[in-house]
């Protein structure tokens, strides 16, 4: 299993695959279905090609941070689901200014060299999104490859998809959003060094820029944490957002573990976003900061002990 930064160039062993083509941000279950689709249509064989960086990032650089999972998180479950590798097409002016029939030819046919291609319904390639599904099964007639297209797949009523995902996670519905990818988001990164006000406080905490990833609501959740990737997973509480209390900045996932005293700098946190339980509220002194911290530690506790 490998993951390979480009499409020119592979050995010959990762080329003739069946592939999963698409985004694959959150792998809901509408990826899922394309990847069963690449599987059957190589007979158990079967990879997956995404872009990287995503189209939206490429056309849209100065939008909010939008990915549902770090490249590493969405290869890692890629490769679980069974794909011999993961594709990882580098999305760059050379590739946004590709006709449909260009794409499919130097990516799919002389790069990948595909035996058969999964995708969605709603599937769009080539310069201004000009190819569509039914234009990739035509070429791969042509061509003399398969093609699998998948159908819709409905999830809490309406299609399974990133966006729906992304909606629920900035509503503040982390259990919405755990139904649509089949798991609870994990909200991951290094362990930042900080001013310590949480330890000041009584309540250290575990602190992480999100980067990249979506930015969920702002305010308190039930979580559970893990830490470097191992382990088991800790309860806790967190706070997302700007700490308008003891002064404003970029917003923090701020990770408070129950019953845990290790020093987690520098080390790689997981953090699950299980329950929202209140907005971020700006308190007029630290004592009604600590108040509010106690009870949210409590609420949280009972919560997450009724899962």
């Amino acid at each position: 299993m490998a993951v390979y930064a480009d499409y020119r160039g592979l050995p010959a062993g990762a080329r003739g695959a069946s592939v999963a083509l698409g985004n694959f941000d959150g792998l809901h279950a509408g990826h899922r279905e394309v990847i069963e689709a690449a599987r059957k249509g190589g007979h158990g064989k079967f990879s997956v090609a995404t872009f990287e960086p995503p189209p939206r990032a490429y056309f849209r650089p100065t939008d909010p941070p939008f990915r549902i999972f770090r490249p590493e998180r969405r290869n890692a479950a890629i490769l679980e689901a069974g794909a011999e590798a993961v594709f990882e097409l580098p999305f760059n002016g050379e590739m946004a200014a590709m006709t449909d029939e260009a794409f499919v030819r130097q990516v799919l046919v002389d790069g990948l060299g595909v035996s058969h291609v999964a995708v969605g319904f709603d599937f769009r390639f080539g310069r201004g999104r000009m190819g569509h599904a039914q234009r990739l099964a035509s070429l791969g007639r042509a061509l003399g490859f398969g093609v699998s297209i998948v159908e819709k797949v409905e999830k809490l009523g309406d299609k399974a998809s990133s966006t729906a995902i992304r909606q629920a996670l900035m509503a503040g519905e982390p259990e919405a959003a755990a139904e649509l990818l089949g798991d609870w988001w994990i909200a991951d990164g290094v362990v930042e060094g900080g001013e310590r006000n949480g330890r000041k406080l009584g309540f250290p905490t575990a602190n992480i820029h999100l980067g990249e990833l979506i930015h969920p609501k702002h305010g308190v959740y039930a979580v559970r944490a893990r830490i470097d990737r191992d382990g088991p997973w800790h309860d806790g509480v967190a706070n997302f957002g700007r700490t308008p209390t003891t002064g404003v900045r970029d917003p923090l996932l701020e990770t408070h573990i129950f019953d845990f005293d290790s020093d987690l700098y520098g080390k790689w946190i997981e953090v699950q976003l299980i329950s929202y339980l209140r907005p971020e509220l700006k308190f007029d002194t630290l004592d009604d900061l600590v108040a509010a911290m106690k009870q949210d530690a409590e609420i949280a506790r009972n919560r997450l002990a009724s899962l």
